[in-house]
């Protein structure tokens, strides 16, 4: 029996390599860390990937078949575990709200890598898979951001029943202006043999359909310095699995197999298992229509998936005659032990299935033959990952995967170590190696080239790697890795650029774009007055646990937690009190959205303030931007980095600016990057540039606290008509400017027909046609609006899409379920900003009660402050 000799054998393996399991399969698979250590050095031999998908389409149990095949976790276990999931309320509530990363390490064969364009440059035939499994709830699409920044290529994991929803398209999107290169697997197949028992043709346009969906995103989110990104069964960049029960196959699996018994190459077998070619086994011959005859079949449904559905069928029916010959031809009896053939129904399947189509095999294949090594991938790459110029020492390291260049590591997020309140710096090297107690220089998100703001240098005590759960120590890491550091969680609050101490002209790697942004506040308070400094110490380490999440005091004095929705919420404050309190009890009040403040026309008049001491004056308008253009400025598409050359160019062609005062704009606010733009219109001023600096410090003050309840401004363009100085310098400081222009701006928002601005989800909704009554009257109370709704071909479900303001979406859910008895699964995601129709400066109305409630939960005066207030009389 194979199972003794290998646990005899394990026994007396001398003791220094501590490898708890092993388990008797066709490979004994155990790796060392030194096995791993030596390939880290042959970046051909890496793959960095993550797996990205709408939430609950199988990420993790897919995960499952891949760490199995390493060796980490029985076979047999192999889509009930789901190793990625580390933490207690993951498994709790069967979602990962964590991305986690581990090392996988596979001996790969000749054959098994033979006409792989990828694997041409490999040194030896071993591979290192650096895997992260990466969250799908759209509320935590900050996890996968990190995820996808340190690595190169993704698995796309697509239901084939749901097909492609709206957060495989966030993710893909994001995926793809990361520049990382898709390879797409449809999941949970076994649905369609057990639970829908569909025909084969009928699952074969389902998975066109899926594919070509798939496609066309990528076709539209594609950079063209990646050449066709398009994923194809026929070129085996599309694979077939059921993540549960650890099955999988890609249209090579089958050509193998068929391509002996016609006697055919394999490239031309894979040709004809998809696409308009139909096999007839009465006159064995193959043909592009669909002939009249009984038994002529499309050959993609022939070849692979009715054999499939056959053995399933024998396997749940327990039909042992038919299936053990079967079996014996596929060359799968000799692979199932004697205690596997007692089995019966699901499990009995599942292992079938598992020794025939194993299926770490089909995505190995994928992973190694179509997604590129860091080698290959920072080559096109560090266009969009370096900040400084393309040409320097850096970029070129980069660009080359240089190990004995100078070090380049981005950190991409913190990952709590065991040790409470103590975290992991997890990221990648991009060029350079890191070691064990070597003298870094971190550039944190604010850093400067040239100045010491958020620059910091520091040892790093020890370089670890991650294996899911646990963490193993290894002297360094050189570039193309995944790596964590130790001791560095003093100084990087959430992402950091770390370099060689000493290189000064180092330019910081790009920071990453979040796809939602964080609109729920909720304010916290400790229950006793005692925990106050276990709180405040507690929101520190929050804020760097989580890539997304936003912790700050107000004036007030209150401490604002804010977050992409109302499930991220929860799991911050759950780790919030549990994990980094100690415990200790906190209050938490109503969620609290954050409204933006807005005007809709051109100021009637031009506004005139005057300086405390009565000698400046200043002349100011406010319009509204153009439609579009504060969008851009959130997507980073302009900022106030850009070159002033395409700046230029692309708002005087995409938003009609005059060319002139496109060169004028003096600043963007608030926090320098944000959507308000202040516009020099002024001809021939004396001293002007004196007060530049006054006036773009007024912006960020005025663009952060607006006229009607102190909330940021968005979409509002300031612009000098005049300003009078005093000719004497010392009357025109800031002290005499800055209050000045804040007062001026307040009164040119008031004239200009002032409105809030609130956040509007996107949501999507699938559910059976009984449910969309409830849908409908659900989305009338909360005042949403349908946009589209669309029926799934082939299913009985619906898909619902409408606009849902997030101040209605508090409860939303249980609404929804309660209406449509449970039928409806809502998923939402910020999309875009909305004005309200109403004029908050009318006492009664709808916005006015808004701005009333917010001034009131600020503590700031009741009214609104007259125009009065901040105009000045000539």
């Amino acid at each position: 029996h194979p199972c003794d000799s290998s646990l005899s054998r394990a026994l007396a393996a001398p003791a220094h390599r501590p490898r708890p399991f092993t388990q008797a399969f066709s490979k004994m698979v155990k790796f060392t860390i030194e096995e791993i250590r030596g390939l880290m050095d042959k970046p051909h031999n890496i793959r960095n990937i993550s797996v990205i998908a709408h939430v609950d389409h199988g990420k993790s149990t897919l995960t499952d078949s891949l760490v199995a095949a390493a060796g980490i976790i029985a076979m047999e276990n192999a889509g009930d575990t789901r190793l990625t999931d580390t933490r207690e309320d993951e498994k709790e509530r069967g979602i990962t709200i964590k991305s986690t990363g581990i090392s996988l390490y596979y001996p790969m064969t000749d054959e098994e890598l033979k006409g792989a364009a990828e694997a041409n440059e490999r040194i030896g035939n071993d591979y290192l898979i650096n895997l992260i499994d990466s969250p799908g709830h759209v509320d935590f699409s900050s996890e996968v951001t990190a995820a996808l920044r340190i690595t190169d290529g993704a698995l796309v994991v697509v239901d084939c029943i749901e097909g492609v929803c709206v957060q495989t398209e966030t993710v893909l999107r994001q995926a793809l202006s990361e520049r990382i290169r898709p390879v797409l697997t449809v999941n949970k197949m076994d649905r369609c043999f057990l639970e829908l028992q569909v025909e084969g043709e009928e699952a074969y346009q389902n998975f066109l359909r899926v594919i070509e969906n798939a496609n066309v995103l990528m076709a539209t989110y594609q950079d063209d310095s990646m050449g066709d990104l398009q994923v194809f069964p026929d070129r085996s960049t599309v694979s077939f699995s059921a993540g549960l029960h650890g099955w999988a196959f890609t249209l090579t699996t089958f050509a193998k197999m068929y391509a002996a018994k016609f006697g055919i190459d394999e490239a031309r077998m894979i040709g004809k298992l998809w696409g308009e070619n139909y096999f007839d086994p009465t006159t064995k011959k193959w043909t592009s229509k669909k002939t009249d005859s009984k038994s002529c079949k499309r050959g993609f449904v022939q070849f692979c998936y009715d054999p499939i559905k056959q053995v399933i069928e024998l396997a749940m029916n327990d039909n042992r005659e038919k299936l053990f010959p079967m079996l014996e031809k596929l060359g799968v009896m000799s692979k199932l032990k004697q205690d596997d053939k007692e089995l019966t129904g699901k499990p009995f399947m599942k292992r079938i299935m598992q020794h025939w189509l194993p299926a770490h095999v089909a995505l190995l294949e994928m992973i190694i033959h179509h997604l590129p090594s860091p080698a290959k991938a920072q080559r096109y790459r560090v266009d969009t990952l370096y900040e400084g110029p393309l040409d320097d020492v850096y970029a070129t390291a980069i660009r080359n995967c240089d190990s004995n260049g100078p070090l380049m590591i981005y950190i991409s997020k913190m990952i709590p170590s065991s040790d409470k309140g103590r975290f992991f710096a997890f990221g990648r090297v991009f060029s350079g190696r890191v070691a064990a107690g070597m003298k870094v220089r971190i550039m944190g998100p604010n850093f400067v080239p040239g100045e010491k703001k958020d620059l910091f240098i520091k040892a790093v005590q020890r370089t670890v790697l991650c294996m899911g759960r646990k963490q193993e120590a290894v002297e360094d890491v050189p570039c193309g890795n995944t790596v964590a550091l130790v001791g560095l969680d003093q100084f990087i609050v959430k992402t950091a650029t770390l370099t060689n101490e000493g290189k000064d002209d180092a330019h910081p790697l790009k920071a990453m774009k979040f796809s939602v942004s964080p609109v729920v506040r909720v304010a916290v308070e400790p229950k006793h007055a005692c925990d106050l400094p276990k709180l405040v110490e507690g929101l520190k380490r929050l804020a760097r646990s989580d890539p997304m999440v936003q912790c700050v005091i107000e004036e007030t004095g209150e401490h604002i937690i804010a977050g992409a929705g109302e499930l991220h919420l929860e799991i911050c404050l759950h780790d919030l009190q549990n994990d980094f309190m100690g415990g200790a009890e906190i209050k938490v009040s109503e969620p609290v959205v954050a409204f933006r403040e807005t005007v809709i026309e051109q100021s009637d008049h031009t506004v005139m303030s005057k300086s405390p001491n009565k000698h400046n004056r200043l002349y100011l308008t406010a319009r509204p931007l153009e439609d579009g253009l504060a969008e851009a400025i959130d997507d980073g598409k302009f900022g106030p980095r850009d070159d002033p050359k395409i700046r230029t160019k692309s708002l005087v062609d995409d938003f009609g600016w005059d060319k002139e005062l496109t060169k004028k704009i003096w600043a963007f606010g608030p926090d320098t990057m944000g959507p308000n733009l202040f516009v020099d219109a002024t001809k021939g001023v004396q001293y002007l540039n004196e007060i530049k600096d006054s006036c773009i410090a007024a912006l960020q003050w005025a663009a952060k606290e607006g006229v009607l309840a102190e909330e940021n401004m968005r979409g509002i363009m300031f612009e000098v008509q005049d300003v009078v100085l005093h000719a004497d310098a010392i009357h025109r400081g800031g002290g005499q400017v800055i209050p000045t222009a804040r007062r001026a701006m307040y009164a040119a928002q008031l004239t200009g027909k002032p409105r809030l601005m609130e956040p509007v989800y996107l949501v999507e909704i699938q559910a059976p046609e009984g449910a969309l009554g409830g849908i409908y009257s659900v989305m009338n109370q909360k005042r949403g609006m349908v946009i589209e709704e669309c029926q799934r071909p082939g299913t009985p479900m619906y898909t619902v899409k409408a606009y849902l303001p997030v101040i209605e979406s508090f409860g939303f859910t249980a609404t929804l379920r309660a209406a449509t008895a449970g039928q409806a699964f809502p998923q939402c995601v910020f999309d875009h900003w909305e004005a309200l129709g109403a004029d908050p400066l009318q006492p009664g109305s709808q916005a006015n009660t808004i701005v009333l409630d917010i001034r009131k939960r600020k503590g700031i005066k009741q009214e609104i402050m007259p125009l009065g207030e901040y105009e000045d009389k000539l």
